[in-house]
């Protein structure tokens, strides 16, 4: 199988010749995605508004600086689940990423088929909701300009879930609609823009860390209370809680893995992006963590149950440092990567819909490519506006559950493709091979199922999975007997 490095459509200084045979018809994705931008897009990806709302998260559940664990095992959990993306990747560095994953081991024309379809199945409610919670977290960052963003318009409750209108929400809206006209380009457009936002995001982060060392209280910063490591089973409780909060601001090392057909040089890009971005990300995450705790009595941070003084920890930092106006820059800093984290998630997801669609295994309408641009137009565009309706949302109680959503129907079932005896034949021929398999495997897949079941909720979130399980088997058994009656 040949996976040419560009594309003849690129400017000539981003593109070598390829000869004719080599070249993308007018019907296929483009190669123009580097490994510079490929690690952009996943930093920007993991980032987002997570690490700078969730340190209060986690000192709070974990009951001390000892969250630093929480964080540490985090990364180490994605650094193993990495290696399987990295492995899986390189074998099939194709659109939609997961999707192609579950087919091809599990069995194209059997379980795989049900599997990878289920898959794109949950994505169309997970992700808008997944994209819309970084929408909802650049509106309240802007509303540190805007106090009376949050003043509500209307509420109600749809299934239980609480829903808002107001200012914020209608600034979410926008954030979503800027991430899809931004989009709406060829993917050599986007690979310089992500460059520059990963160079963005980066920077808040390591502005961050500076301040924090320079102003450095190792007592403050480890002052850990009587019993902090106790290993009984409120410790273990705690850690479950962490690791899942840490996990959710990890997520996205795998971003570049669904543009598998997008990316110059696969088998070296896919690796280099993956585990690159958990090194540079992991590091600061730590640093950055370390340096707010040696700043920020962890007892305050615990204590503070004010939603609205826990979404500006960091700026409440800077304003203790530096004073206000370096707490706005900080503030308008951290809007961007959540802005910048809204453009990662839409781009990445909206490859799913459309590789489900050219495999035959979802309505045609999804696969339909844009002439000029070469992006699946039709699944960037419904997944972008059902992100905009998903902005009415309060999401702080739905995050969890997606948590466990996407494990159950992504990680575990990957997890599990990667030990198939289909893949262990397959990664002897090509592609980048995880040194010590199968431990990485096992590891991830253990990791996974202890946050699953550390959950206190764990059996009223897997209500919810289950409805979306039955839900999308149903809907892929009536599209099978029509498929029947037709053949």
């Amino acid at each position: 199988m040949s996976y040419p490095s560009a594309d003849p459509a690129a400017s000539k200084d981003e593109r070598p010749t390829l000869p004719a045979t080599e070249r993308p018809t007018a019907n296929e994705l483009r190669r123009g995605l580097s490994t510079v931008s490929a690690l952009g897009l996943n930093i920007i990806d993991m980032v987002g508004v997570g690490p700078f709302v969730t340190l209060p998260l986690i000192v709070g559940v974990m009951g001390g600086p000892q969250a630093i664990l929480g964080w540490l095992m985090g990364a180490l959990l994605s650094l193993f689940d990495g290696l399987i993306w990295s492995e899986l990747g390189t074998a099939y560095p194709e659109a939609g990423g997961s999707y192609a994953y579950l087919k091809y081991l599990y069995g194209e024309k059997t379980l795989g088929r049900a599997f990878s379809f289920l898959y794109a199945w949950q994505l169309l409610i997970s992700a808008p909701l997944s994209i819309a919670s970084g929408c909802i977290g650049f509106s309240q960052y802007v509303s540190f300009f805007l106090p009376h963003a949050n003043r509500t318009f209307a509420a109600a409750s749809l299934f239980g879930v609480p829903v808002v209108l107001s200012g914020q929400t209608l600034i979410a809206m926008a954030a979503c609609g800027i991430a899809i006209v931004v989009l709406y380009r060829s993917i050599f457009a986007i690979n310089r823009i992500v460059r520059w936002l990963g160079l963005a995001v980066g920077l808040t982060l390591v502005l961050i860390i500076i301040a924090g060392i320079t102003h450095f209280d190792a007592h403050r910063a480890f002052d850990f209370p009587a019993g902090a490591f106790h290993l009984n089973g409120a410790f273990f409780a705690g850690l479950g809680a962490g690791m899942l909060i840490s996990a959710y601001d990890y997520w996205g090392y795998y971003n570049v893995c669904f543009l598998g057909a997008e990316v110059r040089d696969p088998q070296r890009t896919i690796p280099r992006a993956v585990l690159g971005a958990i090194g540079v990300v992991g590091t600061l995450y730590l640093l950055m963590n370390v340096s707010v705790l040696g700043v920020l009595p962890w007892q305050e941070m615990a204590q503070n149950t004010d939603s609205h003084a826990r979404m500006f920890t960091m700026a409440v930092f800077m304003e203790r440092l530096y004073g206000h106006t370096a707490a706005a820059v900080i503030v308008v800093l951290i809007a961007l990567a959540a802005l910048a984290s809204v453009f990662a998630l839409l781009l990445g997801y909206s490859r799913i819909p459309f590789a489900a669609a050219r495999d035959g295994n979802f309505p045609a309408w999804f696969g339909v490519l844009h002439a000029k641009h070469r992006i699946p137009m039709h699944s960037l565009l419904t997944l972008g506006g059902i992100t905009l309706m998903c902005c009415i949302f309060r999401l702080q109680e739905v995050i969890t559950t997606l948590v466990v959503v996407r494990i159950m129907f992504q990680f575990l079932l990957q997890g599990t493709a990667a030990l198939l005896p289909k893949h262990r034949r397959e990664r002897r021929l090509r592609g980048f091979r995880m040194p010590l398999y199968p431990l990485p495997v096992l590891l991830a897949l253990g990791g996974f199922i202890f946050i699953l079941f550390s959950r206190p909720n764990f059996f009223r979130e897997m209500r919810t999975a289950g409805l979306i399980l039955a839900a999308g088997t149903a809907v892929y058994g009536l599209r099978y007997l029509r498929m029947q009656k037709r053949t």
